[in-house]
């Protein structure tokens, strides 16, 4: 996984549902399809607003005397001026992926790609959190995949059961619907090629591979991110270990 793919997210993200759908509706049982849906929310961080000066400003300052020259021409008070806000509160839409029986739309599966913010707080994690706790109290199986390393875990194994050599990497984490409290957790660390992912189905059901690697390598192909800048670090930072790792293929590569 490039983890400078995380600058460009917004776009990353519409990708690999867009792709991951394409490529899960090749291999479905004929009575399965799989749906792009979406959830929309509006983020209200302080930092997203624009202020609005005026030209001219009148302010009334208390405890002020006029001079007499000024108090015998005094006319009406002066009208206070406006500081204007114009809040920018753009609507954020999120894809996801659902996998549906054909005939009556029953949800089998629902596969996220977890974003920076589902993680980082706001109005995003908390349609996350409604959204992960819909499926989970239903009988369809969750998957999240979590490709970003902003923000804390939000995947429906609490961070506490993850085991500490695990927590730096990337993660999957399969919630199956039919066994309750059970979850799967599939360590992607930054240095191995991106595996494929079981996608559970119904029970009993043999599961389909979602190949990651390929997936991101689509995105990265088409979406031109090999224009990236790489001479800067990485945000967030990377280890030590791992950015020294990181500077070595990028020097092979004349990309630094």
């Amino acid at each position: 996984m490039d983890p400078y793919l995380e600058m460009h997210w917004s776009d990353v993200h519409q990708r690999l549902i867009t792709y991951a759908g394409e490529e899960l509706g090749q291999h479905l049982p004929s009575d399965l399809v799989a749906r792009l849906e979406e959830r929309v929310f509006i983020e209200k961080e302080p930092d997203r607003i624009r202020r609005i000066v005026p030209d001219v400003h009148v302010a009334v300052h208390p405890g002020w005397t006029a001079p007499d020259v000024l108090r015998e021409n005094r006319g009406p008070p002066a009208v206070a001026e406006p500081v204007v806000f114009d809040l920018i509160l753009d609507p954020t839409t999120e894809g996801y992926i659902e996998i549906r029986e054909s005939r009556g739309g029953k949800v089998i599966t629902v596969i996220e790609f977890l974003s920076p913010a589902n993680k980082c707080g706001g109005a995003g994690q908390e349609k996350y959190f409604q959204k992960q706790e819909e499926v989970l109290s239903s009988a369809a199986s969750l998957v999240e995949i979590d490709l970003v390393r902003s923000g804390r875990r939000v995947l429906a194994l609490p961070s506490a059961e993850i085991p500490p050599r695990f927590r730096n990497d990337f993660l999957v984490c399969i919630s199956p619907g039919w066994v309750k409290g059970r979850r799967e957790l599939y360590p992607l660390p930054l240095r191995q090629p991106l595996p494929a992912v079981p996608i559970p189905l119904r029970e009993g059901e043999a599961r389909v591979n979602l190949a990651l690697h390929s997936l991101v390598e689509r995105v990265y192909a088409v979406g031109r991110f090999d224009l990236t800048d790489y001479s800067a670090e990485p945000e967030p930072p990377l280890s030590p270990e791992d950015a020294a790792w990181m500077a070595d293929l990028l020097k092979a590569a004349g990309r630094r």
